[in-house]
């Protein structure tokens, strides 16, 4: 009988990744609540070691077999890296200058209050055992947590108000500005959280030299052609990935940083909504199925479930109180809040990034992660259900301009 290569192997694993999903969005029909890449995180989860591997462990060691899941990983690690780096292009931090007072109040609450509610949460988990990492400091797991409950996940926002054929309009622009810069708070927390006393000088000069590079960067992309533009923020991205890994700050926040000194207007926007679209479409169902390799239930499937239910909470009554308080500051009109406040409380993708650095980190266990992963597929599949009617009762929301 002929054995398998590891190239045959991985072909299958890439057949599972792509068909599975597929299959239950198409004929599930499964778009108004649950889009694509929601499906591919929750079959992520179906084929990790929790279920497919726990009713059929042989197969499951068959197909993700150490050699194939390193492979998985190498594309998974690359495939985050370039939409990291998207999400931090398209920061529009000139809008938000010129909207300062309404953003600032916005954003801010948007984000401390799910993230106090978030660390209430995980002051209740660390009264049981199996949640917190090995390497975990008390103050880092809380954090880590809180923020997971306060962040909002850019590049599925703009997904979902594609969508809702509200992006181009005025509220979605108004909700990029808020979402934007509460982005930059959650790379700027995750710094802290991974900062390691031990390479302290190590870190420190790495932000020194990435400013100095920066600067020389820009300089550089000013002179460019597009075309050439797309290569030299490839190559920047490794840059930036290689060095913020070497200081201790993760890959990831190398990867942020690289997007964010990078300015949109450099490229032709449609050119980077198709970038983003075919990343999505071609590489990121990879990410989620390795994403979905990393879940467990050791603790128990009941008590996962538990949490995330708590954790799912925690993160919507925060945006929505985070988002009812500045309508009222700053005079928004009935129904408004309502609309803000369940389209900045979608997670997915830059939760799911930030959880798995800090499980990489030892700062949470599997079971947190996964009960974390649960909760932000139960966000994102609340979105676009309660954001749908809401905007068809309050058209001129739309087009209004602030």
């Amino acid at each position: 009988m002929h054995a398998m290569s590891t190239t045959e192997i991985f072909l299958i694993a890439m057949l599972l990744i792509f068909t599975v999903p597929y299959l239950i969005w198409r004929v599930g029909r499964t778009d108004y609540y649950a889009p694509l890449v929601v499906v591919q995180i929750i079959t992520g989860i179906l084929l990790g070691p929790g279920v497919m591997g726990a009713a059929f462990p042989e197969y499951y060691s068959f197909v993700f077999n150490p050699a194939v899941i390193q492979t998985l990983n190498g594309i998974a690690w690359w495939a985050v890296m370039i939409f990291v780096m998207i999400a931090g292009i398209e920061l529009d931090l000139v809008s938000a200058w010129e909207h300062r007072r309404e953003t600032l109040v916005t954003s801010s609450l948007a984000l401390g209050v799910p993230l106090a509610s978030g660390c209430l949460a995980a002051m209740g988990m660390l009264l049981y055992s199996g949640w917190i990492g090995p390497q975990a400091q008390t103050w880092q797991f809380i954090l880590g947590i809180g923020m997971a409950c306060a962040v909002t996940a850019l590049p599925i926002l703009i997904l979902l108000m594609e969508k809702l054929d509200v992006l181009r309009q005025p509220i979605g622009q108004r909700i990029l500005r808020y979402a934007s810069l509460d982005d930059i708070a959650i790379w700027g927390v995750l710094a802290l959280i991974l900062l390691d006393w031990t390479r302290v000088g190590r870190q420190g000069a790495f932000l020194l030299v990435f400013i100095v590079a920066a600067w020389a960067f820009r300089k550089l992309m000013v002179r460019m052609q597009e075309p050439d533009r797309w290569f030299a923020a490839l190559i920047w991205l490794a840059i930036c990935g290689l060095a913020a890994d070497w200081a201790g700050l993760h890959y990831m926040v190398g990867a942020f940083l690289a997007g964010a000194v990078m300015d949109a207007h450099w490229f032709d926007q449609k050119k980077m909504d198709l970038l983003r679209h075919h990343v999505l479409l071609t590489i990121m169902p990879v990410f989620f199925l390795s994403t979905g390799l990393r879940t467990n239930w050791s603790v128990g499937g009941s008590a996962v479930f538990l949490a995330a239910a708590v954790l799912l909470v925690a993160s919507v009554a925060g945006k929505l109180a985070a988002a009812h308080m500045a309508g009222r500051i700053l005079g928004w009109q009935k129904g408004e809040a309502s609309i803000i406040g369940w389209l900045l409380q979608t997670k997915a993708l830059i939760m799911i990034i930030f959880c798995n650095i800090l499980l990489d980190k030892e700062i949470i266990t599997s079971d947190t992660f996964t009960a974390l992963l649960l909760m932000a597929i139960g966000s994102t599949m609340l979105t676009v259900p309660l954001v749908y009617p809401k905007l068809q009762r309050m058209q001129e929301l739309i087009f209004r301009k602030t």
